[in-house]
């Protein structure tokens, strides 16, 4: 039974998110605005369609969220070129910003661990986390290209 790295896993949770989750205490946000600012960062322009299929949430529960960061200056809402009853989010120069320092320390920790691996390991690590992602995502990986320098 892989009890054990459970544990570890965990504990490396923990870990990551700790800096930014005082960060974010301070703005008066928690891990929902952080999982929104960081798929409106790496996909500008993505749709809140897109981010509701991502985070699986409900629209209510998103709608919180992203009033927040839109009424605090984090993020712009537009709406779309073709169909003006898509929404497309934009982070603003303070969102850039806050996402740049939010994952600053993230990043670091993540260096860090690969650094002290084998050169195989980074692969090794990506392939193990699309595996512990469900099948069905598969193609939402794909799109989001999040599996693309993944060897074979």
């Amino acid at each position: 039974m892989p009890i054990d790295l459970m544990g570890l896993f965990f504990f490396a949770y923990r870990d990551f998110v700790r800096d930014a989750d005082a960060l974010l205490d301070r703005q008066g946000f928690g891990r929902a605005h952080h999982r929104v600012l960081y798929f409106v960062n790496v996909r500008p322009g993505m749709t809140v369609a897109d981010l509701l299929d991502i985070l699986r949430i409900t629209k209510q529960s998103l709608a919180r969220v992203l009033r927040q960061l839109l009424d605090s200056g984090y993020v712009l809402q537009r709406h779309g070129d073709t169909d003006r009853r898509q929404r497309l989010l934009f982070p603003t120069e303070k969102g850039r910003t806050f996402f740049e320092i939010l994952s600053s320390s993230q990043a670091a920790r993540i260096d860090a661990a690969l650094a002290a691996l084998p050169p195989e390991g980074r692969a090794c690590v990506a392939r193990f986390f699309v595996e512990m992602t469900e099948r069905g995502d598969q193609p939402l990986l794909d799109r989001l290209r999040l599996t693309d320098k993944l060897p074979e």
